[in-house]
């Protein structure tokens, strides 16, 4: 593809000087350019890395050409294209290179505070289970040509190449349909850009980002973004055509909001109130769940292999969004039945010990007490949670957080989590404050343990038959961010292993 050519998949004029070059790749990081590729110098306000400094070295490298939103200096003869902004250009070009792949799939986008996985994963399954081969990219995993792979990075949402390349890989593939995670900062960044998407699902909306976004009402902004991309691409047509919807929990306070943003027909799912897609009769049974399904696709009663009344919110929006797209309902009740649940979302170890071991990723104080609300009644012991807080994210949260525990919680032990580049111990002591608000005594109902394997023994030495230890935070992640000598250093990490090594220390398991 010449330059030239991918330049039209732009929405807005360009004028450059210099050679056409043919065009071998998209790259937004200078360490990964090779010749031919063309370089996206990508800039978010509030990022240290301003990647227009890198265009040098992109150039350098063998960039056949370098897009920016500023003047840089490379070298006499590279083709220097100025748009207005290059994250949404890097979504374009890229959608362009691999001959816009959502034009060509039935999409579906997740976005939400919490349950984004979970309902990703679900809505996979449930349209497989139709017999729809289906894409994906989550948080925990992602699934194109190759299969199911694990997603080893901190990121939920890739940057807009990668997307677009795993689009096309399912393309290629055969695949008919793609789900994607969406996060606040992926929407606010522009990486999904390039795609149009079908289906529209929103999780719940709480406190989450706050030291990114400011206020909850532009957290909100971001994430009301994933629906302005339902709007049609009059340039690359759906092939074929698919339904557009915005599904929506009618039992949060962000659904007024968001219904009246939809520029598509709005599907509402709830528990509590009456809507287009309801759970009735909800009954919870240790570890699964049923409930009676009202839809427009039919009613059934639904015997869901997940706990919590979280999940049955995930498996509404994930039924509504499956069956939109095409999936048959007997099919979606069916999987659910069967479904395995996702790696690191409450996630029991199992070992032998007369107690409960729950690795979970809830880390928002709305996911926390959710989660200890579903283990409180079905815990006849004590309810021992092991948890942290991020470093350089959100402070506002980690008092919640404290409060959260204090009142839900029999004993809970302040961890690490991933510091990065703040005072681990400060970071704590925050959580900590929020705990001493509610009325907690340090060393009756908690305490400090920074080490995170030393918390989680701690844990599990105290644990007596009939107690539940909730380790909460880290759920599928494989590493954690902290700081040695003044510098990021990232250590390798498993919660799963971790507890299942520190319980074999116990005597259980070996």
């Amino acid at each position: 593809m010449k330059l030239s050519d991918l330049l039209q998949f732009l929405h807005e004029p360009v004028d450059y000087t210099g050679p056409d070059p043919e065009i071998t790749g998209i790259a937004h990081d200078s360490r990964r350019v090779r010749p031919g590729h063309v370089f996206v110098a990508v800039w978010h306000p509030g990022y240290a890395a301003d990647r227009h400094e890198f265009a040098a070295a992109a150039a350098a490298a063998g960039a056949a050409a370098v897009v920016v939103q500023r003047p840089v200096d490379v070298p006499a003869g590279t083709p220097v294209v100025v748009v207005r902004h290059t994250p949404s250009a890097l979504g374009r070009l890229a959608a362009g290179f691999y001959g816009v792949p959502s034009a060509r799939l039935g999409l579906a986008g997740v976005t939400g505070t919490d349950g984004k996985t979970t309902t990703c994963t679900l809505i996979a399954d449930l349209l497989e289970a139709s017999g729809i081969e289906t894409g994906m990219a989550t948080t925990v995993a992602s699934k194109g040509a190759r299969g199911v792979e694990p997603n080893r990075q901190h990121t939920s949402t890739p940057e807009a190449v990668e997307i677009q390349a795993l689009l096309a890989e399912v393309v290629a593939a055969g695949g008919r349909c793609a789900v994607l995670e969406a996060t606040s900062h992926a929407l606010d960044q522009d990486r999904l850009t390039g795609c149009e998407i079908d289906v529209a699902v929103v999780t719940r909306v709480t406190h989450e980002h706050l030291e990114y976004h400011g206020t909850r009402e532009r957290y909100l902004a971001a994430k009301a973004r994933l629906l302005d991309l339902l709007r049609p691409n009059p340039r690359h047509p759906k092939q074929p055509a698919w339904p557009k919807a915005t599904v929506l929990n009618a039992d949060d306070g962000s659904h007024a909001y968001l219904a009246h943003r939809s520029p598509a027909p709005v599907i509402r799912y709830a528990v509590e109130r009456d809507a287009e897609v309801r759970a009735s009769d909800v009954r919870s049974n240790g570890w699964d769940t049923t409930f009676h399904l009202r839809s427009p696709w039919g009613e059934r009663d639904v015997a869901l292999c997940l706990p919590g009344v979280f999940n049955v919110y995930n498996a509404l929006a994930a039924s509504a969004a499956a069956c939109t797209l095409g999936a048959s309902l007997d099919a979606c009740v069916a999987s659910l039945a069967a479904h395995p649940g996702v790696t690191g979302r409450m996630e029991r170890i199992e070992c032998g010990q007369p107690f409960k071991v729950v690795v979970d990723f809830a880390h928002t104080p709305d996911a926390l007490r959710q989660v200890l609300t579903f283990l409180r009644p079905i815990t006849p012991g004590k309810l021992i949670v092991v948890f942290g807080s991020a470093g350089e994210r959100d402070r506002e949260k980690r008092p919640m957080q404290g409060r959260v525990a204090a009142e839900l919680a029999d004993y809970s032990i302040l961890t690490e989590e991933d510091s990065r580049l703040e005072d681990r111990d400060q970071i704590i002591a925050e959580i900590a404050a929020g705990a001493l608000a509610a009325g907690a005594v340090e060393g009756r109902q908690f305490e400090r343990v920074p080490d995170r394997r030393e918390a989680i023994g701690v844990a599990l030495r105290q644990a007596a038959p009939g107690d539940t230890v909730l380790l909460a935070g880290k759920g599928h992640e494989n590493s954690i961010i902290g700081a040695r000598d003044g510098r990021l250093d990232t250590i390798a990490w498993d919660e799963r292993e971790v507890a299942r090594g520190e319980l074999r220390k116990l005597g259980y398991g070996s």
